[in-house]
């Protein structure tokens, strides 16, 4: 393939790797450009290798053939081509970013060196290094302080309660993964953590990160009150790696703005993922980033394909001893004139929910024993009318047969 032809893909994550791959079995291979030195893996079981569930490779993704290890450090549009941090340059046909994101380092005093790099003993929770040195430093006993309540964060302090850590879980929000989970949800969620010796503070922000001698000791709060830490982890969301794309002069608002057939503002430059923003959403989710990449895969190799977003399903599975497993979809909170239905059952953690509006299921919330998500999720996806009599909607809601 001529380089004024060649597809390059930069960014080797889920929908980077799964580009490449697609591109490849539908005959036209891509270059594929990833700065980490791992092969590319599945980023959303990183927390189940640091629980010691999982070793690194088991979550290693199918290498695709043309793989290349390089820091891109600008875009030429002119010239279609782009430089790497290592002197080199590569010319493309198509250029597609899937640059994915960096973790929010929240502006918190003591986060930084004087050399302007995290203190010992202070992580962030986004790659199998950050994954690495976390399991590393984790040991029965250490104290860690998790900063951030959503998925990531609940996550990650599971993960270093099963190793053995003493974990404290400080939420600025007043309930856990408040925006996927309904009240009921998020406390069942905070039973598990508990249950697991986690000690969660919620309406709780951190002002200051107090190191000694370049290593964190502890954490205060807003109201002075502090926490001894050896180990910090900051699970306070991402936000898309747009730097590229800003420096190229790309239209860009929160992520690289992008339309149903995943161009940019420029016609030869494409973008997926989490560094995408289509319609206005910016999705920083496994599923869509997979969508897009297929999607775009079939356009690029001369099939007709749109990307017309993607409704979206989260889901959190924390295998082990102490099982753990959510979803949630859709629209969790009623609005007035739409029929709730709840199943509870208090003694097996377990509890369902969904949300009907004219006779159509437009969201819910499933915890523990999900043999129903599937079923509900596809009447959800298929958003079809339901029957009237509500019978196979609590038949759904009930079944434990597969998902």
């Amino acid at each position: 393939m001529t380089s004024n032809s060649r597809v390059v893909v930069i960014g080797a994550g889920l929908a980077g790797a799964r580009l490449a791959r697609r591109l490849g079995e539908l005959g036209t291979p891509a270059l594929l450009v990833g700065e980490e030195e791992h092969r590319p893996y599945n980023r959303v079981l990183l927390a189940e290798v640091l629980a010691g569930r999982y070793a690194p490779e088991v979550i290693a993704l199918p290498a695709p053939a043309g793989l290349v290890r390089a820091r891109v450090t600008g875009i030429d549009r002119d010239r279609r081509t782009v430089s790497c941090a290592d002197g080199s340059e590569i010319a493309y046909g198509t250029l597609v970013l899937a640059t994915g994101s960096n973790p929010v380092l929240p502006p918190l005093r003591g986060l930084f060196t004087p050399d302007h790099v995290l203190p010992e003993g202070v992580h962030a929770f986004r790659t199998m290094d950050d994954c690495l040195g976390l399991s590393k430093a984790v040991r029965p006993g250490v104290r860690a302080v998790v900063i951030g309540g959503g998925l990531l964060g609940v996550s990650a302090a599971r993960a270093l309660a099963v190793r053995g850590a003493q974990v404290v879980l400080a939420q600025q929000a007043e309930r856990l993964m408040e925006r996927q989970l309904d009240p009921n949800a998020s406390r069942l969620v905070l039973r598990h953590l508990k249950d697991l010796g986690v000690e969660v503070h919620t309406e709780c922000r951190v002002r200051d990160v107090r190191c000694l001698g370049g290593a964190v000791r502890s954490v205060e709060m807003a109201d002075g009150y502090a926490l001894d830490a050896d180990l910090v982890v900051l699970a306070c969301g991402v936000s898309p790696r747009a730097g590229l794309a800003k420096d190229a002069g790309l239209a860009v608002h929160k992520g690289v703005l992008v339309d149903d057939e995943l161009r940019t503002s420029d016609p030869h430059i494409r973008a997926i993922g989490d560094c995408a923003q289509h319609d206005g959403t910016v999705y920083g989710l496994a599923a869509p980033a997979l969508e897009q990449a297929d999607a775009l895969a079939e356009s690029l190799a001369g099939r007709p394909s749109r990307y017309t977003g993607t409704r979206v399903l989260t889901r959190l599975t924390l295998a082990g001893n102490s099982a753990f497993d959510l979803a949630a979809f859709g629209e969790t909170e009623p609005l007035p004139g739409d029929d709730v239905v709840q199943l509870a059952d208090a003694t097996r953690g377990t509890y369902r929910k969904v949300v009907v509006r004219d006779d159509r299921l437009v969201g819910g919330v499933l915890v523990g024993e999900l043999g129903t998500v599937g079923a509900l999720a596809r009447a959800w996806e298929g958003a079809e009318p339901l029957p009237s009599d509500g019978g196979p909607l609590l038949h759904l809601l009930t079944n434990d047969g597969g998902s």
